[in-house]
């Protein structure tokens, strides 16, 4: 399945690294990363594909969400299907 994981936070250094290696320690694939700093603030959207990922989505999103608060950055998952119903007109 295939998502769209978000990023918001003050900017610093080996944010992108941090949340790609939890990505690939449980067998996520990033498909596409956009990426910016808005003065201070650090914006990220990702499409990841979870096909090998060990974990139920819930449970991936879970640990994103919990990695997110343990790095000061608020992490957002939800499916791509779902992302696209919610921003269609």
């Amino acid at each position: 399945m295939r998502a769209i994981v978000s990023v918001v936070g003050k900017d610093r250094k080996g944010i992108i690294a941090e949340v790609c290696s939890l990505l690939a320690e449980n067998g996520v694939n990033v498909l596409d990363i956009s990426q910016t700093v808005m003065q201070e603030f650090f914006t990220m959207i990702m499409l990841i594909d979870t096909e090998d990922c060990p974990l139920p989505f819930a449970d991936l999103c879970d640990r994103l969400t919990l990695h997110g608060e343990e790095l000061g950055l608020k992490i957002r998952t939800q499916r791509e299907d779902i992302f696209n119903a919610m921003h269609q007109i």
